[in-house]
């Protein structure tokens, strides 16, 4: 047998072996050495063997001839080969998250539920563009009952494209909003190139679809779901169904929500909430009752659910000898996400003046991007903060566009400033939000305050 040949069955066989960073290496794994920015990861090769990698997959033709390397000229193509035979081989049930926001949250929300009395494959990260769901499909375990996958897209055909791999046959459409506008243009483009995930030509395994219908953009994609064969449709939210929000009760230390779950009524109560995290709660019931689980799993570990990082997980830091707290949104960032993340902070239960919110560009939003960022910091001034601070060109030519602001702005230009800024304003217990889109100065900055501060 060939190392090609070792290779194959050793994927298709194991789970969780393939790694595309040299660090994250570990005795029995196979490193994929790719392509980078950069550098190439062939530089990390012998390193990997070291560590105790047992294949090596590089395009680099120099390693051609070691026992331990998989030379494959096109490792993309070679990888979606490979990933559709483990997938045929797969006998789960195989769920499909996407989505313009939302979509890591709810798969791990999903996972966190299902993880209690099942054995469970997941994406990990945000692994939703080609390379990830092929990793994630090629790190499948195949004895596993569920596996999820986040399939994402910033450009027409990714949608069609990565559903043919990964095939799912239950379906989750987060919501529709006002993402990768510099390729799409308009939400309903979005719309239509989410909806390929259901559609017969590049699903033949699609059972049912989970959708909250709220928006235009979102209602077109109910109405084309419904002209497809052999899909189910479970709308949440809507209480003509069977899965929605009956009530909210703000009590004088809590909040008590009323859930309708099919025939069940389930009371729920929470500190705080956000709506899209008990939406998020709706369609695992939803999901659990359409697969005739046990909804009492949500309702009894609801409560030990925690944000995923970069997306609200809030993190205790002593910060210049002062105790603060950061409210971590710094992965991503569109309009719609923006004014939620904004809302709640301006809602939660704590002094105003101990707040200080902190934000980026949201990027990829096309023509319009000044626009849309000057709207954002209007709605944002008629809420109240200790201090709002800017970073990103489209924030720093929209502030000088806001008369006469309410609010204390200050616009710094990158990450040291805004650092060196932190330590001569906060004070003990402050509370710190920070929302930006990925790859920004203020991305920057917040994995590089969550270093340097001590966790506490």
């Amino acid at each position: 047998m060939n190392i090609r040949s070792k290779f194959e069955k050793y994927v298709i066989l194991k789970k969780n072996k393939i790694k595309i960073s040299n660090k994250d290496i570990k005795k029995g794994d196979i490193f994929l050495a790719l392509k980078g920015k950069n550098i190439h990861g062939s530089k990390f090769i012998q390193s990997s063997i070291k560590k105790g990698a047992k294949f090596c997959v590089t395009d680099n033709v120099k390693f051609a001839n070691n026992k331990k390397v998989v030379f494959i000229e096109n490792i993309i193509h070679y990888l979606i080969s490979l990933a559709k035979i483990k997938r045929k081989l797969y006998n789960g049930k195989v769920i499909g998250i996407t989505g313009s926001a939302g979509k890591t949250t709810l798969k791990e929300t999903l996972a966190f539920f299902l993880n209690k009395n099942y054995t469970i494959s997941y994406s990990q990260k945000s692994y939703n563009n080609e390379l990830g769901v092929l990793i994630s499909l090629l790190n499948l375990d195949l004895k596993s009952s569920y596996s999820i996958f986040e399939i994402g897209t910033n450009n027409f055909g990714e949608i069609s494209h990565l559903t043919k791999i990964v095939k799912p046959s239950e379906i989750f459409i987060t919501n529709i909003q006002s993402t990768h506008l510099e390729n799409f243009r308009t939400k309903n483009n979005i719309a239509k190139e989410k909806s390929d995930i259901f559609k017969i030509n590049y699903n033949n395994q699609k059972r049912k679809l989970y959708i909250n219908p709220v928006n235009k953009s979102e209602k077109l994609i109910y109405s084309k779901a419904k002209k497809e064969k052999h899909l189910k449709i479970i709308c949440v939210n809507d209480d003509l169904k069977n899965f929605f929000i009956k009530k909210i009760v703000k009590k004088s230390t809590c909040y008590e929500v009323t859930l309708k779950i099919s025939k069940k009524v389930i009371c729920l109560k929470f500190k705080f909430f956000t709506m899209f995290r008990l939406i998020n709660l709706l369609f695992c019931y939803a999901f659990f009752s359409e697969n005739a689980l046990k909804t009492e799993t949500i309702t009894k570990y609801h409560k030990y659910l925690k944000p995923v990082e970069g997306r609200g997980l809030t993190h205790q830091v002593l910060f210049n000898n002062n105790k603060i707290n950061i409210i971590d949104e710094s992965y991503n960032a569109n309009p719609d996400t923006m004014y939620q993340s904004c809302e709640y902070f301006n809602n939660l239960p704590k002094d105003n003046n101990k707040k200080i919110l902190i934000l980026g560009n949201m990027n990829e939003l096309g023509e319009d991007s000044d626009k849309i960022h000057l709207k954002l910091l209007k709605h944002i001034d008629k809420l109240s903060f200790k201090t709002i601070i800017l970073c990103g060109e489209f924030m720093q030519r929209s502030i000088k566009k806001l008369n006469n602001p309410r609010n204390e702005y200050f616009y710094l230009e990158d990450k040291n400033k805004i650092m060196n800024f932190l330590k001569k304003k906060v004070h003990n217990n402050d509370t710190i939000l920070i929302k930006c889109s990925n790859d920004t100065a203020v991305n920057k900055f917040t994995k590089e305050l969550l270093k340097k501060g001590n966790i506490v």
